[in-house]
């Protein structure tokens, strides 16, 4: 597997920025600089969708050894995918395709496990946010065991939009949430494409998007045990819906 690339130094990085097919995953901007120069590569990166992080100088430490002017680009080791083509091409070949999205899910070894289980389990492409989520990069790829390069993944600036579209082209939106009433196992679902939500373990998911869900649903818990972890949980609900697709 290949290392993590890196752009470095402002002009490297405003020239990286103008080429659309440069997958950048994020940039790290000193707090401490307000050079003009910074100002171009933060309106660059926000009309691109680019996440940028202004961290203390001590983090370009561990990059001393690069000439990097406190700014640096984290390369994506994918391309993102498009959700209205990724939704159009997918119920167009399948009926009943299931979709997944992440609320906050900001482990990389979490993120990884859950993109290698919807990959196993025929999810059409899998969600995330701009902000509010574990990177896709070389610690995501190996705990996926490569499944990153075989299903789309698709970042959005708002998870809260995506659903709106989705339901809007006739998909059903799910909420799993261990305050739901209803068990995955005895909810009825309706004869259409399906798309999941999971949210962080911790905070769970977000009340906006508990509030649009067309349903929630939550796993049976028989022991003492309150939760499960959020990739564990994941496999166990997209399962539960591969079953019943394959029962039709």
């Amino acid at each position: 597997m290949k290392e993590t690339q890196l752009i470095f130094g402002i002009h490297s990085l405003q020239e990286a920025l103008l080429q659309e097919d440069t997958q950048i995953e994020s940039i790290w901007l000193s707090k401490n600089n307000t050079s003009k120069d910074y100002h171009s590569i933060i309106d660059a990166a926000k009309n691109r969708g680019i996440k940028i992080s202004f961290v203390p100088p001590q983090k370009f430490r561990k990059y001393a050894h690069l000439n990097h002017q406190e700014c640096i680009a984290f390369v994506s080791p994918i391309k993102y995918a498009n959700l209205e083509d990724e939704i159009e091409k997918s119920l167009a070949k399948d009926f009943h395709a299931r979709f997944l999205l992440l609320d906050g899910v900001t482990d990389v070894r979490n993120l990884g496990a859950i993109i290698r289980t919807a990959e196993a389990s025929g999810v059409s492409c899998v969600v995330i946010p701009l902000n509010n989520s574990a990177p896709v990069n070389n610690e995501t790829v190996k705990t996926s065991s490569g499944a990153v390069y075989n299903i789309p993944i698709v970042r959005v600036n708002h998870i809260l939009d995506a659903v709106y579209y989705m339901q809007s082209s006739g998909i059903q939106v799910l909420a799993a949430s261990e305050k739901a009433s209803n068990s995955i196992y005895k909810t009825q679902l309706n004869q259409q494409p399906t798309a999941l939500i999971m949210g962080d373990e911790g905070k769970g998911i977000s009340k906006s998007l508990l509030k649009v869900a067309d349903q929630t649903v939550s796993l049976p818990m028989l022991g003492k045990t309150s939760s499960l972890n959020v990739s564990v949980a994941c496999g166990v609900v997209l399962y539960e819906l591969l079953r019943r697709v394959l029962e039709n």
